[in-house]
């Protein structure tokens, strides 16, 4: 086999293959006998045909390239292996010269791994603003943590208040007709935490017990009934219920109740340990960001168009899949946020993702740093953890999926490399 390049623009390879007469042929006649297998020919049993009855039957162009599809791999295999080429994507024939009893001549594109000219990512100095405790931190959590175990009591002898959950009946219309799920039969409305329409919740303050009553709203200009959007609208409204919520008393019992704490002293130092320490990984993780981003910044490279669209492209499915499983149809978030305007933020993406893949890889050739066994293992514990599974579990779901094995390979590796840039790296807290 012989194999001649010649490099196109961009990073683009073209790979002219000769593959000797007698090689070609012994692919041909093998493609012969393979489609001989599966193909019906009257008077013959499956496999028993002569060559010029399948070459009559489906045509000698067919058996051809069904020749070329199992003499390419190995072929193109070869001619990478043969002259080093670091490509990134499965080259793909453009052209063939088939003739039997002749050498076959094959061309065949390539994409090379765009080079990457690292800048400064050793011995840098990096500055990072600290992320403070705020002073009321501690008592945010101790509200959460009341609020968390608080009770709702029923109120018969007072009018709503804005802090209240008003159980409700209501009925809605918009220019005489009646609302399309706009009803609802014993309803519980927070009203100082309400995500119906604005001035709906409002208009349920200072109202009593079983009264009636009718309120006006207007929709908002951005509704996603797009007859309602901007639309006057009349509820009626019945309060069948008043809730308010009743906090516990913040006391040796209540610290007892909610941890293994004997005193309110004891569950407001383990808080203060936690937001210390909740300080001292965002600091961690805006260290590792900094530096990471001031080595990415330093970095050049020269990124091909196709490689973008085909991460954009990736990108856009793996952002389709996840609005699926949450139920989102994805036309309805192009109808909402514009399709250039989609396109735009995953074109951007896809191309931070690609540098940073890019730059990742060089500098962990660069510094001979590479994957071992336990480095996949200590990442399918994390995503172990993560989705509540045993990390046999994790590999035993995931092992068919090369794809997936692929991106989790190179999270496993991003880390490596984030891991020795902060070695290597001084940050300054400020």
């Amino acid at each position: 086999m012989k194999v001649t390049l010649e490099k196109e623009k961009e990073n683009v390879v073209k790979l002219d293959i000769t593959i000797p007469a007698k090689d070609a042929v012994d692919a041909y006649n093998n493609a012969v006998r393979r489609i001989s297998q599966y193909v019906n020919i009257d008077g013959f049993r499956k496999g028993k045909a002569p060559r010029a009855v399948v070459e009559r039957h489906v045509g000698t162009e067919r058996i051809k390239q069904e020749a070329i599809e199992n003499l390419m791999p190995r072929a193109i295999n070869q001619a990478v292996a043969d002259n080093k080429l670091d490509i990134i994507a499965q080259p793909y024939v453009t052209n063939y010269n088939f003739n039997i009893g002749e050498d076959l001549t094959v061309t065949a594109k390539a994409e090379l791994r765009p080079e990457v000219i690292l800048g400064q990512y050793k011995d840098l100095t990096v500055e990072v603003k600290d992320t403070p405790v705020e002073a009321d931190a501690l008592q945010k959590q101790l509200d959460r943590l009341l609020d968390q175990h608080s009770t709702m009591e029923t109120v018969i002898d007072r009018p709503t208040k804005d802090t209240d959950v008003a159980v409700i009946d209501f009925d809605g219309y918009c220019n005489g007709e009646k609302i399309q799920g706009g009803e609802a039969k014993n309803y519980p409305l927070n009203l100082g935490n309400s995500n119906f329409i604005p001035g709906f919740a409002e208009q349920i303050v200072g109202k009593n017990l079983n009264e009636e009553f009718e309120i006006k709203v207007t929709f908002p200009e951005k509704y996603h009934d797009e007859k309602l959007q901007g639309q006057p609208a009349t509820f009626k409204i019945k309060i069948n219920e008043i809730k308010e919520k009743k906090l516990p008393e913040l006391n040796d019992e209540f610290a007892q109740k909610v941890g293994n704490f004997k005193t309110v002293d004891d569950l407001k130092a383990d808080i203060q340990k936690y937001l210390e320490d909740q300080r001292e990984r965002t600091n961690k993780q805006n260290s590792e960001n900094e530096v990471f981003k001031t080595v990415i910044d330093a970095a050049k490279v020269d990124i091909p168009q196709s490689m973008i669209d085909r991460e954009a492209a990736s990108l856009k499915a793996e952002y389709k899949q996840r609005l699926a499983a949450q139920g989102i149809d994805w036309d309805n978030i192009v109808k909402a946020q514009g399709e250039d305007e989609l396109l735009k933020n995953l074109t951007e993406d896809a191309l931070v993702r690609i540098k940073n893949s890019l730059v990742i890889d060089k500098i962990a050739k660069e510094e001979n740093i590479k994957l071992e066994q336990k480095d996949l293992e200590q990442k399918f514990g994390q995503l172990g953890m993560a989705y509540g599974l045993k990390p046999q579990e994790l590999v035993k779901q995931l092992g068919q999926n090369p794809e997936i094995i692929a991106s989790i390979s190179q999270q496993a590796m991003n880390d490596k490399v984030r891991d020795f840039l902060m070695q290597n790296n001084k940050v300054v807290v400020k």
